[in-house]
């Protein structure tokens, strides 16, 4: 049985897994992570790209601290 989720939830599990992959293993690049939770949770190209820039950004601000 297919599993039904209201909107936006797909991305917020996709950030979810993300960063709880990113806490496991800092070295695993962020585009194949985004690419892996892209295919996962079935992201429109637009979500995939949204989590991109999420990440980048976080990553950004935390290189500048």
């Amino acid at each position: 049985m297919s599993e039904i989720t209201p909107p936006g939830e797909s991305l917020r599990r996709a950030v979810r897994y993300v960063s709880d992959r990113l806490r496991e293993d800092a070295d695993k690049p962020l585009l194949s992570l985004v690419d892996e939770a892209s295919q996962r949770f079935d992201l429109t190209p637009k979500q995939s790209e949204y989590l991109i820039d999420f990440y980048r950004e976080a990553l950004k601000r935390k290189t500048e601290e």
